[in-house]
């Protein structure tokens, strides 16, 4: 456990060596010196999906969702609440389907919201539908995972 981890930055995106014992310090980041840790889902694009889902070690749960889409706006606040309860353990981002088509088709997004938790781009499980926040976290932690 005393390793460090390659944590991204949620502003900046730069890459963090966090030892695992101080995940819960709010480690901040070397470069634009914000914290690591907001405790919220980050709103992740193509430009910015390799150093949060290929390139850092924290695993990542991603919310496939839409503007359109009613459930997932249901879902919304309570991916919201999961984050807060899964961070630092994990990071968790929302992908917009229509703004990011291409990271849809990678994951093969039939239906939304669809959550797929990856780590280093591989992944691990997914789930489609609309959960409430203590399924989400239930749900995560099964996998093995926060």
């Amino acid at each position: 456990m005393s390793d460090p981890l390659l944590v991204a930055c949620p502003h900046c995106d730069a890459l963090n060596r966090v030892p695992q014992a101080r995940l819960r310090e709010r480690p901040q980041c070397g470069r634009c010196k914000r914290g690591l840790f907001e405790r919220q889902p980050l709103a992740l694009t193509a430009a910015r999906f390799a150093a949060h889902a290929e390139r850092a070690d924290l695993p990542l749960l991603l919310d496939f969702w839409a503007t359109w889409c009613g459930p997932c706006k249901t879902m919304a606040p309570q991916f919201q609440q999961a984050a807060a309860q899964l961070e630092p353990g994990m990071r968790l981002a929302k992908i917009d389907t229509d703004a990011e088509p291409a990271l849809a088709t990678r994951y093969g997004i039939r239906s939304i919201p669809t959550l797929v938790l990856v780590q280093h781009g591989r992944e691990l499980a997914r789930q489609a539908g609309a959960v409430p926040a203590a399924e989400i976290v239930r749900w995560v932690r099964a996998q093995g995972i926060a």
